[in-house]
């Protein structure tokens, strides 16, 4: 360790903790904590929060949880890390296997930190097997599955733990679910006796998850005790699988829900939380006051109106029931005190721990450091890429054979969970592998605002199976992205009058009554007389003529797919954009009220709030609609702009500034911005060094256009 302990004092920034403790909770959301936290029922939590920074983290498309842990854990998307989906080929079996610690093509946070000297450890991580050869110990999420019954032998996974010598001490700190006792199921489900378990086996998925994850818990907490430690990652899997399971029954009471039914399990979301906020407390106490933590979610879950009417049957359905915004919570030295930070994605968790602990944050990383969080800025050192630093990094050659019983274990929680469909053809299995993987990283490549890169994958899904909707709806929004007009037209045209596939033909049409592909407000049966849902080839036409510029056409299609899909707040968002360019301000107005009714997280509906207000020259309605909108969403150049008019009307000039260069870091083109910065520093006392600047600038874009048209 004494060539570790070198290493680690080169080339490395100030320190500003000495250990950081990473707690991944997935699924939590705040809809459902904050209503717990305000009757006092999260205590560990609360107390966080009031020590600390809270907010909004936003997730990336499509919403999967090993693709979202793996860029919370590297600071990359999908096109970068490699996971992709749930299930890869096996290039062993010939058939599938889950993704696997293996898939992930770039170094985690905790590869970056052996590299550098430090002791890390991570446990549970999703896609976390085999566990990886770190400078610490690794627990893979294997790890605390149950695979035999209690009376039988339950044996580690092969390369479940490492290093090897702690098999069988972290062996026996595993809770099999037969070890929940009955007890612990009350707090989740009070009037347990009532169940009827030979037809009902809800308390039985309740133990299992009690089990998994007290077993996760105990090994962290074993750790945290007695081994020597700088980094700890530790993810529990439980509220996103009680929700997955329980969502249904919690308040308020859903149409179709029996009332019995609803009664028995009311508490079960709210009793998963409460589980993990005991869990939260012991994990600070022994972290200890001098550790940062970090507490995040990878996406959030619908609790309320907008939980879906039903799942889409394709695979990874289930993710219909997720929600655009996670959690992140933060304390330690140096992080301001009962604050709110705006505009974090999980993207910036990894670029945050590295500044954190002194060391420099990769430029081919896609998140930035969420300096708001602490009190003063902290310094940012930058390298290339940390793919590109020679030493051992405690990763797995990727032709690294994962056991075939673990393997199958796994599948079968992703087929538990409805994410995908099991099979005993294993050429089928393949294709199905590889069809979902190029599907998720083609959106993760629209998420990334590259459909330039997903369109090949999308035409090729569309050929293979032209009929599964799901692909034409985004083939079509990807000619769309790309203004390539006609060819969502033909799209749009070929899949309305197409005929509805026969029983035979493979199951994953996701047959939507909804207008986009990413829409979370619910999901119904089609109409019976077209393949594509009606309403959302509405929505695709009504965009089409609002690109065209034509805008009585555009709202008469926009309002046709409302009537029949009423619930979607995009749909509204793009009625008020449609009204604004038929300079209907206060139509417009309503219409983005409507989409707040439905989702009060929409970034897109405050910033059309913002833009009617400042028509209606409400100036201080605009900024505080155009604040909540960057601080759902930071990287929205058009609410910058909207809060630097509006505080520049207000008189505000320094911050309008501040505004407009934030909206200029994220879109250099932006003129308008430019405009606005060339006025308010002609003004007395401003600086006209700078608006010449601007005005250079401007000059030089428009005379690059002017080339490029001509050529």
């Amino acid at each position: 360790m004494k060539g570790a302990a070198i290493r680690r004092t080169q080339n490395m920034g100030e320190a500003l903790a000495k250990k950081v403790l990473l707690i991944g909770w997935d699924a939590a959301d705040w809809k459902v904590a904050t209503p717990l936290l305000e009757q006092g029922l999260m205590p560990a939590l609360d107390d966080f929060i009031n020590h600390g920074v809270m907010g909004n983290l936003a997730t990336l498309q499509p919403i999967l949880s090993p693709m979202l842990w793996n860029s919370i854990a590297t600071g990359k998307r999908a096109d970068k890390h490699g996971i992709h989906g749930f299930t890869e080929p096996d290039p062993n079996s010939g058939g599938v296997r889950p993704v696997t610690s293996t898939s992930r093509k770039v170094k985690a946070i905790w590869n970056i930190l052996t590299q550098r000297g430090y002791k890390p450890h991570v446990l549970g991580w999703f896609a976390g097997h085999p566990a990886e050869p770190i400078n610490g110990i690794s627990v893979s999420d294997l790890y605390p599955l149950a695979t035999k019954p209690h009376d039988k032998p339950w044996p580690l996974p092969p390369s479940a733990v490492h290093p090897e010598n702690l098999r069988d001490t972290l062996a026996e700190l595993r809770m099999h679910p037969a070890e929940v006792d009955p007890s612990g199921i009350l707090p989740f489900v009070p009037q347990a006796a009532k169940v009827n378990q030979k037809e009902d086996k809800r308390l039985s998925i309740i133990a299992k998850l009690l089990a998994e994850n007290c077993s996760i818990h105990n090994a962290a907490t074993w750790i945290l005790q007695t081994q020597p430690w700088d980094f700890m990652a530790v993810y529990y899997n439980a509220i996103d699988h009680f929700c997955h399971g329980f969502m249904p029954f919690h308040p308020p009471r859903m149409e179709g829900i029996p009332e019995d039914q609803y009664e028995l399990y009311k508490g079960v979301v709210s009793g998963a939380y409460r589980f993990h906020d005991m869990m939260l407390h012991t994990l600070l106490q022994l972290a200890g006051p001098e550790t940062t933590v970090i507490l995040c979610s990878d996406h959030g879950f619908h609790p309320d109106h907008l939980r879906p009417r039903g799942i889409p049957d394709e695979p990874a359905g289930p993710a219909v029931q997720h929600r655009r915004f996670g959690i992140i919570c933060m304390k330690g030295t140096g992080i301001k005190q009962d604050a709110r930070i705006y505009g974090a994605t999980l993207l910036d968790i990894t670029p945050t721990i590295l500044t954190v602990m002194g060391l420099p944050v990769g430029q081919d990383m896609d998140g930035r450091v969420m300096v708001q969080a602490f009190e003063e800025p902290p310094a940012i050192e930058r390298i290339p890429s940390w793919e590109e630093v020679p030493g051992e990094c405690g990763m797995h050659p990727a032709d690294l054979q994962v056991d075939a019983e673990s393997a199958d274990a796994v599948l079968k929680q992703f087929a538990a969970l409805g994410y995908i469909a099991p099979t005993d053809d294993q050429k089928k299995a393949v294709e199905i592998a590889l069809r979902e993987s190029k599907y998720n990283l083609a959106r993760a490549y629209m998420d990334k605002g590259e459909p330039s890169q997903a369109l090949p994958m999308f035409v090729e899904l569309y050929k293979e199976q032209p009929y599964q909707t799901r692909f034409a709806q985004h083939l079509a929004q990807c000619y769309f992205s790309l203004r390539r007009i006609e060819d969502a037209k033909r799209i749009l045209t070929e899949s309305m009058n197409r005929p509805l596939e026969t029983p035979e033909q493979e199951q994953g049409s996701a047959r939507r009554a909804l207008p986009l592909p990413e829409a979370q407000a619910g999901v119904a049966p089609a109409t019976p007389e077209a393949s594509m849902p009606r309403p959302w080839g509405d929505w695709m036409i009504g965009n089409i003529h609002f690109e065209e510029g034509k805008m009585d056409e555009a709202l008469q299609c926009l309002l046709r797919a409302e009537r029949s899909e009423p619930r979607f707040p995009d749909l509204h968002v793009r009625i008020g954009q449609t009204y604004l360019r038929l300079k209907r301000v206060d139509d417009a107005g309503r219409a983005f009220r409507k989409a707040l009714e439905i989702d009060g997280d929409s970034p897109e509906a405050h910033l059309g709030l913002a833009t009617a207000s400042l028509r209606k020259k409400d100036n201080e309605q605009a900024v505080e609609e155009a604040l909540a909108a960057v601080g759902l969403q930071h990287y929205l150049p058009m609410g910058h702009f909207c809060l630097g008019v509006g505080l520049a009307r207000l008189g505000h000039f320094h911050r309008a500034t501040l505004a407009f260069e934030t909206a200029l870091t994220i879109l250099p083109g932006f003129m308008r911005a430019r405009r606005w910065l060339i006025a308010i520093n002609r003004r007395p006392g401003g600086d006209r060094t700078k608006a010449a600047h601007h005005r250079k600038l401007i000059a030089e874009m428009i005379q690059r256009r002017s080339v490029a048209f001509n050529t």
